[in-house]
């Protein structure tokens, strides 16, 4: 819907969607605050020491580098092919682009947005309706020294992304038995093995869950790490067959991603050679598990083609993120049944079959369209439980959106600026 600067906009999240979101905006001239409730880009930080598959021309924006240079004419901006780690996309653009000008004095870190709602209207009123917008969305912040409080504005963008939020390790996606109870004891996410958390799996025995890149990524490492830690081994269990004598991941034809053409080769690998450190288990899943903490171990039971109880010393259960949705939980949001995103959006992702992200699109601006006027869910989050979303289609998300809020089609941003 329509909205004229300098409206206020709130963003939710100053990862790198939230940030070139926000510089969009002030460009536009929109009154802007960026929320974040832990630091810049503190997602990407948490995985820094993993190499992204898709090179810096489309994790980058042609506005955001205009920004950088703008600040510091002898910024070293990476070349567009150049396949950066987290630590050095962070280091080298995120960072330089959140202290430019047009953003630094609009971030807030350490401010977490407990709810966002309506000034004067519950859920329940006025269903659909364009007259929803003449109401301001009230936000309910809570700042780093705990103090509660409400701010306004005209439109709420939610780019906090998925990463906050994983998936149960149970058979459907439940959680399996002992699950909750042990859950912080689960890592879910991507250690670092040959630095930081060497120290917590060489030397011990390791089970990886999931048939994703994000398991073939903690499996490949371990691997590297058994090639000094000698006695380090490593269980990979999928609910799915593997692709025949290939192994759990499809490869994908002529891949245009070259890194990740490797991880698939190197993954497979690791689970067919009966001489890796990797035993790898399909068709098997996880029923139940037991966290003994005064021997830091796990008594788990299997089930499927592997009917076993095991020990482990570490669980890594690389099953996938799901978005946060209580934030909104009161303003009308249509959202998908299966993979909880904006219906819209979601219905286009659901008819495009393929293990390539590369081949996945979006439907255009009305895609982004919701119920609420002018709440728009952008990034990884507007994917849902989709893991194929690149920061190339954010971007294109982005630019369609303020097509939407300014009522001019053709307006484009990324087309119209020229880098020094």
């Amino acid at each position: 819907m329509h909205l004229e600067p300098p409206s206020r906009i709130a963003i939710l999240g100053a990862g790198p969607c939230g940030l070139e979101t926000g510089l969009y905006a002030r460009y536009l001239g929109y009154r802007t605050t960026i929320y974040e409730q832990g630091e810049i880009a503190q997602s990407v930080r948490e995985w820094g020491h993993v190499r992204m598959f898709s090179p810096f021309c489309m994790n980058r924006s042609p506005l955001g580098l205009a920004a950088i240079q703008a600040q510091n004419p002898d910024s070293d901006a990476p070349s567009d092919n150049d396949l950066l780690t987290g630590h050095e996309w962070y280091q080298r653009y995120l960072l330089p682009l959140a202290t430019s000008d047009l953003l630094k004095d609009h971030i807030r870190t350490g401010t977490k947005v407990l709810s966002v709602g309506k000034q004067m209207l519950s859920k329940k009123e006025n269903p659909a309706s364009p007259d929803r917008a003449q109401n301001p969305f009230r936000i309910l912040i809570r700042d780093a020294q705990g103090q509660e409080s409400i701010e306004l504005a005209e439109a709420v963008i939610d780019t906090t992304g998925v990463w906050g939020q994983t998936n149960w390790l149970g058979p459907g996606g439940a959680p399996a038995i002992g699950e909750q109870r042990h859950a912080e004891a689960i890592n879910y996410r991507l250690p670092d093995f040959l630095g930081a958390d060497r120290e917590h799996f060489e030397n011990r025995r390791t089970l990886v869950i999931g048939a994703g890149f994000s398991a073939a990524t903690n499996v490949t490492g371990l691997a590297d790490l058994a090639n000094t830690a000698r006695q380090t081994t490593i269980v990979w269990s999928t609910r799915r067959a593997g692709a025949g004598d290939m192994g759990p991941l499809p490869e994908i034809a002529d891949d245009k991603l070259p890194e990740r053409a490797r991880l698939t080769r190197a993954a497979n690998g690791l689970a067919t050679d009966p001489d890796s450190p990797v035993q790898y288990w399909p068709e098997t899943w996880v029923e139940s598990l037991q966290y003994d903490a005064r021997r830091h171990q796990w008594s788990v039971g299997f089930e499927g083609a592997c009917q076993e109880t095991e020990v482990f010393d570490q669980i890594l259960a690389n099953v996938g993120f799901r978005p946060d949705r209580d934030v909104y939980r009161e303003l009308q949001i249509h959202e998908c049944y299966a993979t909880e995103g904006p219906i819209k959006l979601a219905a286009t992702l659901l008819g495009q079959e393929s293990s390539d992200c590369l081949t996945i699109s979006g439907a255009g601006p009305h895609s982004l369209v919701s119920p609420e006027p002018n709440f728009y869910i952008l990034g990884a989050k507007s994917y849902g439980r989709n893991s194929q979303f690149l920061i190339a289609a954010g971007l294109v998300q982005i630019r369609d959106l303020f097509t939407l809020l300014g009522d001019r089609a053709d307006l484009d941003l990324y087309e119209s600026v020229t880098l020094g």
